[in-house]
């Protein structure tokens, strides 16, 4: 890392941190027919490591049912330890939000698709997620939260 004023961002490190599948209405669910509905569940979570170093963690819930019966849950926490170092404020924050999810979620959707296929089940396919306005859509909520806060505490 450098000392001088530079902007810098970097990847230090990308691995996995948890992963689960749970199938449990096998081998029953097999023998119905397949037409499944799926709920899929993003968490992000960003801490600082140090000056300049954080890590993000991304966790993807996806849980598919036929019918009232669940097929299978798969579970994927994935991690990354980034070097964001002389951004402003808010950009730095918009990094850890958006840009890092990002770059984590294509290792999960593989994970998960190789998962699924071993449970002995279809191809699941995970579409491309706009993590930008999912950033944007907590930032709105965030401070719309606060606005009520701070109006309730005037009352």
């Amino acid at each position: 890392m450098s000392d001088n004023n530079e902007q810098t961002f970097g990847i230090q490190r990308l691995y996995l941190v948890d992963s689960s599948f749970e199938s449990p209405n096998v081998p029953a669910i097999f023998q119905d027919e397949w037409k499944p509905e799926l709920n899929l569940d993003l968490s992000t979570q960003s801490k600082a490591l140090e000056d300049n170093l954080h890590q993000v963690d991304l966790k993807v819930t996806a849980t598919v049912k036929v019918g009232e019966k669940v097929a299978f849950i798969a579970e994927v926490t994935y991690a990354g330890i980034f070097i964001i170092q002389n951004f402003e404020e808010e950009v730095s924050k918009q990094m850890l939000g958006s840009f890092c999810p990002n770059i984590l979620y294509p290792y999960i959707r593989t994970i998960m698709t190789n998962m699924v296929m071993e449970g002995g089940f279809p191809n699941l396919y995970l579409a491309p997620v706009n993590f930008d306005a999912l950033y944007m859509q907590q930032k709105e909520q965030l401070a719309q939260e606060k606005n009520a806060a701070a109006s309730d505490s005037v009352n």
